[in-house]
């Protein structure tokens, strides 16, 4: 699987998660991050994941809503 795939199916989760739907409300961004890291390195790729949580962790990235 190409590495951009890998990212995108991160990001998506991480978004879809974090978002607003309209069938259900945003579950946050923290059920999020905790969604990728459980499924980390099985789902997920592990590297794909570690330099996601890097990134809202310890870079303080957020997602606007």
């Amino acid at each position: 699987m190409l590495l951009e795939s890998r990212i995108l199916a991160v990001a998506d989760v991480v978004e879809a998660m974090a978002s607003l739907r309209p069938y259900r409300a945003a579950l946050g961004i923290e059920s999020a991050l905790s969604e990728i890291a459980a499924h980390r390195g099985t789902t997920f790729d592990a590297q794909v994941v570690d330099a996601c949580l890097r990134i809202f962790h310890e870079q303080g990235y957020k997602i606007e809503d």
